[in-house]
């Protein structure tokens, strides 16, 4: 795939909570550190804490997700399967070449075009039918 995944692969891993507040408390009790950022993302109706600090060198991060109206997809996903594991965000250098390959091959995507996710990067999620289970996460390297 020309969309390669090279250096780091994993930028994230989000974790759908009902209560932020009490995710980043538990959360900070392992990770040691209060997360580096909290902000909503209102197109997809969550507040989002992102815990990046990490004392091995791995950039990969955490990423708490919480729905901000009961018409989230979160909400939904909650309601649905509890909290836990929501998605696995793996980085990509070129997300629209990306997109465009996976749609090719019969992948089946949520969103055909790329968008601007919680830390200001193009991002994009592949349906977890395609992708064996999991909702994957795309995301463009910067730069």
């Amino acid at each position: 795939m020309t969309g390669s995944m090279s250096r780091e692969l994993i930028s994230h891993i989000g974790i759908a909570v009902a209560d932020l507040t009490a995710a980043i408390e538990r959360f900070r009790l392992i990770t040691g550190s209060k997360p580096d950022k909290i902000t909503e993302v209102s197109d997809q109706k969550v507040r989002v804490a992102m815990f990046a600090h990490s004392p091995q060198g791995s950039s990969a991060r955490i990423e708490l997700v919480a729905p901000i109206t009961p018409d989230s997809p979160v909400a939904a996903f909650l309601e649905k399967r509890g909290e836990g594991l929501h998605h696995v965000c793996i980085y990509v250098d070129d997300i629209r070449n990306t997109l465009a390959e996976l749609k090719a091959a019969g992948v089946k995507l949520i969103d055909e075009s790329p968008r601007v996710g919680a830390e200001g990067h193009l991002i994009a999620f592949v349906h977890p039918s395609s992708m064996h289970g999991v909702l994957v996460e795309l995301e463009e390297r910067g730069a």
